[in-house]
């Protein structure tokens, strides 16, 4: 029926309420550009400047530090903008917890996954082929299962969003000091549990 589908219309132009709004393009773009800047800082500092033939030891703390403070700069600089989620999982919980709507975290989690590809190439446009390595990529250890693997990333993206959620609380008076840097030295934690 006509009316129907005029409903089914309506209700679908109501949950793109505000989508096409300034200040809406500026939170995705603060999205796509924190990701942008997170990713290629941070697997900047993966990058083996010994080269293949002559590896430098990998020091994991520089490593983990760089990601969590890396994150907490971001979250400085664009948490005004888009609210800071800069991470997919970030996202999702936002929109389970109904902090912002469906059609936002859609546009949001597309902005940071582009993000996170231009600046994954970005780096590997400016890295020497001689050092280029696997970028930081990441993969789960050979004496575990791909279920082990999937527990480990559960465990670090519930702490990481617990976290956010504990320092960002309104109803909380007591929490002082920057929140961006708890919710860094949170991924830094993360990193130094999860990769090794």
């Amino acid at each position: 029926s006509k009316c129907g589908h005029l409903c089914r219309c309506e209700s679908i132009m109501v949950a793109f309420k505000g989508v096409w709004t300034q200040p809406f393009w500026k939170a995705v773009s603060a999205e796509f550009l924190a990701m942008l800047i997170f990713v290629l800082l941070s697997l900047g500092s993966t990058i083996n400047w010994g080269g293949a033939e002559k590896p430098l030891p990998v020091d994991m703390v520089l490593i983990s530090l760089c990601f969590g403070l890396s994150i907490a700069t971001m979250v400085q600089c664009f948490g005004h903008i888009s609210g800071g989620h800069i991470n997919p999982a970030v996202t999702v919980a936002m929109v389970c917890t109904r902090k912002i709507s469906l059609a936002k975290s859609i546009f949001y989690i597309v902005a940071q996954c582009l993000g996170a590809i231009v600046g994954a190439g970005i780096l590997y446009l400016v890295t020497p082929p001689s050092v280029v390595g696997g970028l930081g990529v990441t993969a789960v250890h050979g004496d575990l299962s791909a279920g082990h693997g999937l527990l480990v990333e559960l465990i670090i993206t519930f702490q990481l969003v617990f976290t956010i959620f504990a320092s960002c609380d309104s109803k909380r008076s007591d929490v002082t000091g920057s929140v961006a840097l708890a919710i860094g030295f949170s991924v830094a934690i993360g990193h130094l549990f999860a990769v090794s």
